[in-house]
């Protein structure tokens, strides 16, 4: 099978390396990590945002290596389909010393969904210096990276964290009220548990019952 992956992997024709990737799920993951180094800097988006996506399922065969790639596609990849599926793998694979990166790239692109996946990754990587950047994506005009920073910081399990997003408790989306509840349940205490009495008479059964437990 690795002669014919070569062959693909190698081909001018997109969908070729397109079929490669998907047969690198097949593989060994430390013989398929090598392809995908090959394939992070492909011409083609799609085949770049493919690659870097599966970094995220087999980026531990070589933590190095692949903080190396992604810390690149993050910064550098001019498509912002790809730098969110960095930012997804940094994520994934807590890989903490990228957090500088995140940083960074949240505050300076247009793109909500580069911030989105940032925002989401934080969650991940479980690293306390997230919690003041998640309070800054709590006021995105974003209403899904709202959402996400919410999940992170519930998921970051900082208490300090509560303040900031108990003012959602009357936000008008639904989903927002869900993703606090299940936030201000892992994050405890006595101003979570205020929060979480409200929302547990909420009008929508789903958030009533997350905030219920």
């Amino acid at each position: 099978m690795s002669q014919s992956i070569d062959t693909l992997v190698n081909s001018e024709n997109k969908g070729d390396r397109i079929t490669a990737l998907n047969m690198l799920r097949e593989i060994e993951p430390a013989i398929a990590f090598g392809y995908i180094k090959q394939l992070v800097t492909d011409s083609n988006t799609r085949v770049r945002y493919a690659a870097v996506s599966q970094l995220a399922s087999i980026g531990s065969q070589d933590l190095n290596q692949s903080l190396t790639i992604l810390r690149d596609r993050l910064v550098n990849d001019t498509e912002p389909d790809v730098q969110a599926a960095a930012a997804d793998a940094i994520g994934a694979l807590k890989l903490t010393d990228a957090f500088d990166d995140l940083q960074n790239l949240y505050q300076s692109t247009p793109e909500w969904l580069v911030q989105f996946s940032i925002v989401a990754a934080l969650g991940e990587l479980g690293d306390p210096r997230g919690l003041q950047l998640l309070q800054t994506a709590l006021t995105n005009e974003t209403s899904l990276v709202q959402t996400a920073a919410i999940g992170s910081i519930g998921e970051l399990g900082d208490p300090n964290g509560v303040e900031s997003i108990t003012p959602f408790v009357t936000s008008p989306d639904w989903q927002i009220r869900y993703q606090l509840a299940r936030a201000l349940r892992n994050l405890g205490g006595a101003s979570a548990a205020q929060s979480l009495a409200i929302l547990a008479t909420d009008e929508v059964e789903q958030v009533a019952q997350e905030a219920r437990g």
